[in-house]
């Protein structure tokens, strides 16, 4: 009897994200209070079978509350170390309300200025300086 070898199916290693500048008609940036990272723009992985814009409306949604449509796609910035890809999009909010999950503590939209002063994470302000400044895009930032 023919011994067959059975074939493992090991997932890539790479993780792709997708985040959103949401900017509302009083020029606010939409932020959420991540239990980990402190205040950031709202985002997360994209699911197998997802485009990138669905993955970017999707986390947004399930993250602060908020239905937004993207207005364009600005740039990535990848973690070479540690395979992650995160895509970046600018929006505009088009309903619902801003309103917590288990991923965010709290939410809300804060003036620019506010906004990059409590963003800790320092990729993290320097993605959405990037994403403000249409003349950077489309960008690849490698880190």
């Amino acid at each position: 009897m023919e011994q067959q070898t059975k074939m493992v199916y090991t997932p890539p290693k790479h993780i792709l994200s997708a985040a959103t500048i949401v900017l509302n008609e009083e020029n606010e940036i939409l932020l959420i209070k991540g239990p980990r990272r402190g205040w950031e723009m709202p985002g997360g992985q994209v699911e197998e079978g997802e485009s990138l814009k669905d993955a970017a409306i999707r986390e947004t949604k399930e993250e602060s509350g908020i239905d937004v449509e993207i207005l364009k796609f600005c740039g990535i910035f990848q973690n070479v170390e540690r395979s992650i890809c995160n895509t970046l999009f600018l929006a505009k909010p088009i309903g619902g309300k801003p309103t917590t999950s288990p991923e965010s503590l709290e939410v809300g939209y804060f003036p620019i200025e506010k906004a990059l002063a409590i963003v800790n994470v320092s990729n993290f302000r320097q993605r959405i300086e990037y994403c403000l400044d249409e003349s950077m895009h489309p960008f690849y930032v490698a880190f």
